[in-house]
C-alpha cells in the first residue's frame, strides 16, 4: 500500500504531485521509473544518476551509477553501500542491478554532486509541519554528512548531523546564507500544502535537499514520516522543542516542556 491516513509511501506518487506545478519542478532532479531504457538514457545525457526502491526508508536499496564516456573498458558501474561492479555496457549493468533488486520497482534519478564538508558529501533536512487550515510552518533545519566512503547521508546509515550553517559557511557568506536557508523554509511550505491538496492526511513532511555546486537547491526526496529526534542533536533545544511539540498535537499527545 502506498497511502496510508497521514503517510504517502510510494516516492513516486509523491514525485509525479510536485511535478504537476512549474514551480516546484524546476527544483526535483529528472526522476522516471527505472528500466533499462531509461537508465541507459538518463546515463547518457547526466552521467551519474541514482536508483533508489518506490517504496523504501532510511537510504536502503539507494544505489549510486556511473558512466565514463572517456573509459575504454567497465565505463559502467555502480556502488550499493560500500561494493562497486563495474561493467562494459549498460546491458550488463542494468542486469546486474535487477538481479540485486529483484522484481521492486525503483526509480531512476539524476545524480547531483553535493556540496561537501571536510570531503564528505552534505545534504539538509527540512522539517515542515502543519499548524492549522492552510498554514504550514518549517520548524527544523539540520545537515546531513555522509559517513567517509558511503553514497547516503541517512543517519541511519551511519551520516553525521550538523547545523546547516556550519556546512554551509565553507559554501557562502552570511547574507546569502540567510536567503538561502529562507528560500529552503518557503520552498518546504510550497511542497507541504501542494501534497496537502492531494493527501490531506499529511501533517508532517521532511523535504531532503541536495545542493549543487552553483549552490542550487534540489528536492531529492519527500518523507511523509520524518524523523523528529534528529533535532536534539542541535544546541538550540527549542527548535527540537517545537518540532517535537507539533509532532505530539498531531498524535493528541501532551506538550515537552524545557528550558529555553
Amino acid at each position: 500500500m502506498s497511502w496510508v491516513g497521514q503517510f504517502v509511501y510510494s516516492k513516486w506518487k509523491k514525485t509525479k504531485v510536485l511535478l504537476k506545478d512549474s514551480g516546484i519542478s524546476n527544483y526535483i532532479p529528472q526522476t522516471l521509473p527505472l528500466t533499462e531504457a531509461s537508465l541507459k538514457n538518463m546515463l547518457a545525457q547526466h552521467h551519474m544518476v541514482y536508483i533508489k526502491p518506490v517504496l523504501g526508508m532510511h537510504g536502503r536499496g539507494v544505489m549510486r551509477v556511473d558512466w565514463d564516456p572517456k573509459a575504454t573498458e567497465k565505463a559502467y558501474k555502480y556502488q550499493n553501500v560500500y561494493k562497486v561492479l563495474k561493467f562494459d555496457t549498460v546491458s550488463e549493468l542494468y542486469q546486474s542491478i535487477r538481479a540485486t533488486i529483484k522484481a521492486k520497482s525503483y526509480l531512476v534519478q539524476k545524480g547531483i554532486h553535493l556540496l561537501e564538508f571536510g570531503s564528505r558529501p552534505f545534504d539538509i533536512r527540512v522539517m515542515v509541519q502543519h499548524l492549522d487550515g492552510d498554514n504550514w510552518e518549517a520548524t527544523g533545519m539540520i545537515g546531513r554528512v555522509a559517513s567517509p566512503g558511503k553514497i547516503i547521508t541517512n543517519v541511519h546509515g551511519g551520516g553525521m548531523l550538523k547545523p546547516v550553517e556550519t556546512l554551509l559557511n565553507g559554501h557562502m557568506n552570511t547574507m546569502k546564507q540567510n536567503a538561502f536557508i529562507a528560500n529552503l523554509k518557503y520552498l518546504g511550505q510550497r511542497v507541504a500544502k501542494l501534497l496537502h491538496k492531494k493527501y490531506t492526511g499529511i501533517r508532517d513532511i521532511g523535504l531532503d535537499i541536495a545542493v549543487d555546486h552553483s549552490l542550487k537547491p534540489w528536492i531529492i526526496e519527500v518523507n511523509t514520516s520524518p524523523d523528529p529526534y534528529i533535532f536534539q542533536k542541535l544546541k538550540d533545544k527549542r527548535v527540537y522543542r517545537r518540532v517535537i511539540n507539533l509532532k505530539r498535537k498531531h498524535r493528541g499527545v501532551g506538550k515537552i516542556r524545557g528550558k529555553k
